[in-house]
């Protein structure tokens, strides 16, 4: 299997079968996020934990294959990240998809599966479907008086 089929089944997988889409009970934060150019529209909902580590991380909405298999590869990303962490990531991510660090070996140590979205940096169109869910994540840990718990 070469490589590039390799990704498109990750991305595939967590498109069609996301272990993190569905509604939080009692989450701590919650911001939605649009991508008001194609449509993609998801509501984060993050649960921290008492020494404010991200404890769960779920999403709702919709969207396309890329945002909502990234949004999902990120939530396995940052359960048990503290919120630093979590927005390092966030930083590092974005940086692979616009393609400012292309170092695979660091990317994968990382991001872990999310690194299979690399290729996107090569889509222009396509990155700010893959940044949704990051930069939604980012903001809510950056600016917690945006919560829009209810």
């Amino acid at each position: 299997m070469e490589l590039k089929d390799l990704y498109r089944e990750i991305v595939n997988e967590h498109n069609l079968r996301p272990s993190h889409k569905g509604e939080m009970a009692n989450p701590d934060l919650v911001l939605r996020g649009v991508n008001p150019s194609c449509g993609d529209d998801i509501i984060l909902q993050l649960k921290l934990s008492a020494d404010g580590k991200i404890e769960d991380a779920m999403f709702s909405g919709s969207g396309c294959a890329i945002s909502q298999a990234s949004v999902d590869m990120m939530a396995d990303q940052i359960i048990g990240k503290t919120k630093e962490e979590a927005s390092e990531l966030s930083d590092v991510f974005s940086g692979m998809i616009k393609g400012e660090i292309t170092d695979d070996d660091e990317l994968e140590d990382k991001l872990d599966e999310a690194a299979s979205l690399k290729d996107i940096s090569h889509m222009p169109a396509r990155v700010k479907c893959a940044l949704l869910g990051w930069r939604t994540m980012k903001e809510i840990l950056e600016n917690p008086e945006k919560n829009e718990k209810k």
